[in-house]
């Protein structure tokens, strides 16, 4: 998460979500807790154009699985895509533990995350990888196309690997699909962010002489939905996609 910022808190329906902005670093984070524990993060780097989401998924010991698994899934910071960090940062909230609900639902967006990005290396993409992503090392991925932008950029593109995918491998199925736990397959996780600061809102005023100027006078908040497909080793690490 970004650092240093100024804290903030609000309760959701269904979930607890705390927010941070560091206009110094220009980036904002945002947490939530969700009712089955897992825990998720959103990290926007404005200065390297990097969004970064993180998972903390408690396991299922009865069936082998680690306390908790931890995934990380980073892609392009599109520009609009949520309020600058400086906005953020001066925020307030008269009742921080009112609940809130979106005034707009965005779009579902299915991202086929298809690049593997090695935690190493990860600080020359984005700084808050190192700390963000520290208990998902082997668990960061991307997409072909963000790395595309990055690498004209100027970002060593040693840092990517592009995973397997049905193409390379005709057996490759889809996790929900494959009964053998311990086979490679196509995972599918899916998140959503219930509540968080899309754009500013602009009033407009008209002073004495009649010239009308405008000023920002508040928020827009929106809630966005994500689901990542990714390449996993065996299906073991991806019990949650499974058919009912």
């Amino acid at each position: 998460m970004c650092v240093d910022g100024d804290n903030k808190e609000w309760i959701m329906s269904v979930t607890e979500e705390s927010l941070q902005a560091d206009s110094g670093a220009d980036c904002i984070g945002l947490e939530l807790r969700k009712g089955d524990g897992t825990l998720l993060s959103l990290t926007a780097d404005f200065r390297r154009e990097v969004k970064i989401f993180r998972a903390l998924i408690l396991g299922e010991l009865e069936r082998g699985q680690s306390q908790f698994q931890a995934l990380c899934f980073v892609t392009r910071l599109h520009r609009n895509e949520i309020i600058p960090s400086e906005s953020m940062a001066k925020l307030r909230q008269k009742n921080p533990k009112t609940v809130r609900q979106a005034e707009e639902v965005r779009g579902l967006e299915h991202l086929s995350m298809d690049v593997a990005v090695n935690f190493s290396k990860g600080a020359q993409l984005s700084p808050h990888i190192h700390n963000v992503c520290s208990e998902a090392q082997e668990a960061i991925y991307t997409r072909e196309e963000d790395v595309k932008f990055w690498l004209e950029k100027g970002v060593d593109g040693s840092m990517f690997e592009v995973l397997p995918q049905s193409a390379d491998l005709p057996d490759l199925q889809r996790c929900k699909l494959c009964s053998d736990r311990w086979k490679p397959c196509i995972c599918s996780y899916s998140l959503s962010i219930e509540w968080y600061p899309c754009m500013l809102k602009y009033c407009r005023s008209r002073d004495a002489s009649g010239k009308v100027s405008s000023y920002k006078c508040g928020i827009r908040s929106c809630q966005k939905g994500y689901t990542f497909d990714y390449y996993v080793p065996q299906k073991q690490l991806c019990l949650w996609d499974e058919e009912t």
